[in-house]
């Protein structure tokens, strides 16, 4: 077992999806907004369970190439040692937070919650100001101009309509 990658996906993804959702749930019950779980066959059931698919498999195929292909972890203490440029990364740059956020939108629809709603906000917020400032930096730094060629024809949250393939 790679215990690297169980210990991303606790601190990682388990406090951007589970535990800051389960804090704001509770001060927001604290508050008078308790949720109200969307019925099986309401819209807003079938759009989470849409996104929460999609969003979950974004996150598993994207740590899974990391691992795999990158010899590493989506962690920043124990990155990839190799550009990842293949499956959802021939489209679009951060394709792995697209899916955490996508998993937000489905607590936040299932839930029928603005406080998940709102932390979906400042979560996309935040990795917008951080990708640029921090990661971005990391990656060119690490992997020079192949991340540079990257970075100019592969958008960082739109995704493409065709696969860029690389140079």
């Amino acid at each position: 077992m790679n215990w690297g990658l169980v210990r991303t996906i606790i601190v990682l993804p388990g406090n951007a999806l589970v535990f800051i959702p389960a804090a704001i749930l509770w001060i927001s019950g604290r508050l008078g907004f308790s949720p109200k779980f969307a019925a099986a066959g309401q819209f807003f059931f079938w759009v989470a369970l849409v996104a929460a698919s999609i969003g979950l498999g974004l996150c598993i195929w994207t740590a899974t190439l990391f691992v795999k292909l990158g010899k590493g972890t989506p962690a920043p203490w124990d990155p990839p040692k190799k550009l990842v440029i293949r499956g959802p990364y021939y489209y679009v740059r951060n394709p792995m937070i697209i899916g955490v956020l996508l998993i937000l939108l489905a607590e936040a629809l299932l839930l029928q919650s603005w406080p998940i709603a709102a932390w979906l906000v400042v979560f996309f917020i935040g990795n917008s100001i951080y990708f640029p400032l921090v990661e971005e930096k990391s990656l060119e730094k690490r992997f020079g101009e192949d991340y540079t060629e990257y970075k100019a024809h592969v958008r960082c949250w739109v995704p493409r309509l065709r696969a860029w393939t690389g140079p």
